[in-house]
């Protein structure tokens, strides 16, 4: 079993610094990625739960929950990417 950490959640913001304006932009203008990084959120607090023992959960459901975190964050970013070669 792995130590749980006891960092601070990352965001959106702090993952992609150099993109906050885009983020903030596709937010209100695409449903899509609005959806995504609401979804992002969520499961990232979970996680950050999760290792804090704030809410204890399995190992197989935690890690279930950092595959689906990296998979947003995957989709978020190919998004961003995408949007910037605009």
């Amino acid at each position: 079993m792995h130590p749980k950490m006891s960092h601070t959640p990352h965001e959106l913001a702090a993952d992609f610094p150099d993109k906050v304006d885009l983020i903030h932009d596709l937010k209100m203008s695409n449903g899509e990625f609005r959806h995504l990084s609401e979804r992002y959120h969520e499961v990232n607090r979970a996680v950050h739960r999760a290792e804090t023992n704030v809410e204890p959960c399995s190992q197989e459901h935690e890690e279930a929950l950092r595959r689906e975190r990296m998979q947003l964050k995957d989709r978020i970013s190919a998004i961003l990417n995408q949007a910037e070669d605009v």
